[in-house]
């Protein structure tokens, strides 16, 4: 008679599978339909066991005793997770728990949850001989990445971010590429979920394709995201933004700031700006703008009132996005003698 897993919840074990299937990780870009569309493809692997001579360490409740070497398993949670046993009927162990005897192949774990991770070992059912340690970790195989993709100091280099949803919960890697025409390259990870790469084809009628690969032992997902480099120009927010009272003007402020030193040739790759305001009772924000300049005179303010100012900036073509709005600075227009 066999015995059901800890927090199952159902009845005795049924017929286990015969087998455990390998991990097998695939996937390649293929050509985006269209600019606007955001084309992936998903492969996913089962759970699988892997050779490796490692010293678990407490992973799940009631994980203690001995920390042989052992095999690390992982499965998807959710589903029914089988741990192999080499050797037909065992006993089953967590830590130093005995759980029960299962026959072969092993011991099943129905509708496998967080609370499953641990360090299990399977022994002869009466000498109590050691016949495998299994350390069992449990996720998600990745999804299809969602990618973003921006130039913040165009024209020397793009930067992209994805996410994964849910989180995988495992170790997961990636492999970021792109592609442009018939030339390819590597987009250098700049973060655990971010990269960057450069020569650009400035005013180029081709999109530009960034491929991203999830893997984790349970699978692998890809995304690839196409765009033309106009279309994501975003700024960084201006800098240094320095609001002054002009001496015998009442309802005026002088706003100056710098473009952010991210965008490397303003000379040639002019930047505009819009100017957001409020006064310090809570008002409905103004915008103004857009202006070329790098300073504006604000009029018809209250007088005496604190004003706080913020700016934006954007490529002069109006390609691309507005940046963020600049950290706000603070200001009030001068009060005569």
């Amino acid at each position: 008679m066999g015995w059901e897993a800890p927090g199952s919840g159902g009845d005795t074990a049924g017929t286990l599978r015969s087998q455990l299937a390998l991990l097998r990780c695939l996937g390649s870009p293929a050509e985006s339909p269209g600019m606007r569309w955001l084309w992936v493809v998903a492969l996913v692997a089962p759970a699988c066991t892997v050779p490796y001579n490692s010293t678990a360490g407490s992973t799940g409740d009631g994980d203690n005793g001995d920390r042989a070497p052992c095999t690390p398993q992982h499965g998807s949670l959710g589903t029914e997770v089988l741990l192999l046993c080499p050797e037909g009927e065992a006993e089953w162990r967590r830590g130093g728990t005995v759980l029960g005897t299962s026959p072969a192949p092993g011991l099943a774990l129905p509708n496998a949850s967080l609370a499953h991770e641990g360090h299990y070992s399977c022994h002869h059912p009466v000498t109590g001989e050691t016949w495998a340690t299994i350390c069992l970790r449990l996720g998600y195989p990745p999804s299809p990445p969602a990618i973003e993709c921006w130039a913040s100091s165009y024209p020397q280099a793009v930067n992209c971010s994805w996410g994964l949803s849910p989180d995988p919960l495992l170790d997961t890697d990636f492999v970021a590429t792109y592609r442009h025409g018939a030339d390819t390259g590597e987009c250098t990870l700049t973060g655990p979920q971010s990269c960057s790469f450069g020569d650009l084809q400035v005013f180029s009628l081709t999109p530009y394709e960034l491929n991203v690969t999830a893997r984790n032992p349970l699978g692998a997902a890809s995304g690839v995201l196409p765009f033309l480099l106009e279309n994501i120009i975003k700024p960084d927010p201006p800098e240094a933004l320095r609001v002054s009272p002009i001496p015998g003007e009442p309802q005026k402020l002088l706003l100056e700031w710098n473009p952010p030193s991210s965008w490397p040739f303003p000379e040639y790759f002019p930047l505009h700006y819009c100017i957001r305001y409020s006064r310090d009772n809570n008002s409905v924000p103004t915008t103004v703008g857009p202006y070329e300049l790098t300073s504006h005179t604000l009029t018809d303010l209250e007088p005496g009132s604190l004003h706080h100012i913020q700016v934006a900036a954007k490529d002069i073509t109006d390609s691309g996005e507005f940046s963020a709005w600049s950290p706000p600075a603070s200001g009030t227009p001068w009060v005569g003698l």
